[in-house]
């Protein structure tokens, strides 16, 4: 018990002096801020499940989203991760009220990553 205290300290202490630190759904990387919906969002799902993503904000602006592993089927879900795009630049506030249209031949997994942007960035609203 007593080495898997220390160890977890030590991770605590590594993270921490490279720059990283937060929760589990958010971490400070220097001035951008990295939003994890994988825990935060087990609910919102896509055709085949979970569709979380990493949110990078800087300057309360999105920079960029990337979809993390799920089991949707690969060609659907490329044409859905186009609608990730939109957000790009926006202001976390327009990005929590953003509609966006679902991409055809693909409305869940669109839908269901519009819905892990917009919990995220209400999460980050929240905690930062």
């Amino acid at each position: 018990m007593k080495k898997i205290v220390l160890m977890s300290m030590a991770a605590v202490a590594i993270l921490t002096s490279a720059g990283v630190v937060g929760d589990a759904v958010m971490i400070k990387e220097g001035k951008t801020t990295v939003v994890n919906t994988s825990t935060l969002t087990n609910d919102v799902r896509g055709f085949r499940g979970p569709t979380p993503v990493k949110i990078y904000i800087k300057g309360n602006k999105v920079q960029k989203i990337e979809p993390l592993a799920n089991k949707e089927t690969p060609k659907f879900f490329a044409v859905a991760k186009k609608a990730l795009s939109q957000f790009e630049g926006k202001s976390v506030s327009k990005v929590a009220r953003m509609q966006v249209d679902a991409k055809t031949g693909a409305t869940f997994s669109t839908k269901a990553l519009v819905k892990n942007v917009q919990e995220g960035v209400r999460y980050y609203k929240e905690h930062k």
